[in-house]
C-alpha cells in the first residue's frame, strides 16, 4: 500500500490564487478551509492537500515558489518637507521588505479516499 501524506498549509491570501493555479496544473487538488487570524500578520488562507508520498516534493516545491518568502519593494513617504509656504511634498522612498511565507504541516495518513 502506497504511503499518503496530508499537507496543511497556511499562506497569505495574496498568494492563494497563484498557488492554487499551480497545484491544479499539476493535478493536485486542494481543499480551502475557512480560517482567521493574523498568524502571518496578514489575512491568511488555510489549504489542505491529500497526496501520495511521491507527490510530496512537488507540493512542497509549489508552495515554496508560489507562497514562500520573497523580497518586495514598497514606497513610503520620508516625511513632509516644510517650507515658508506651508507643508510641501516629499518624494516616495523605495524600501525593500520581506513578504510572503507559508507555514506547512506534513502528516502521514493511513488512508485517502475520494468519493
Amino acid at each position: 500500500m502506497a504511503k499518503k501524506k496530508l499537507v496543511i498549509a497556511i499562506l497569505q491570501e495574496d498568494d492563494y490564487d497563484t498557488t492554487l493555479s499551480s497545484l491544479i496544473a499539476h493535478h493536485i487538488f486542494v481543499t480551502k478551509l475557512s480560517s482567521s487570524g493574523g498568524f502571518l500578520r496578514k489575512k491568511n488562507i488555510t489549504i489542505m492537500i491529500g497526496v501520495e508520498a511521491e507527490q510530496l516534493d512537488t507540493v512542497l516545491q509549489i508552495l515554496k515558489e508560489c507562497a514562500g518568502h520573497r523580497k518586495e519593494i514598497v514606497y513610503t513617504m520620508a516625511g513632509a518637507a516644510h517650507s515658508a509656504h506651508g507643508a510641501g511634498t516629499a518624494p516616495a522612498i523605495p524600501i525593500q521588505v520581506d513578504t510572503g511565507g507559508a507555514t506547512v504541516f506534513v502528516m502521514d495518513m493511513d488512508s485517502l479516499e475520494k468519493f
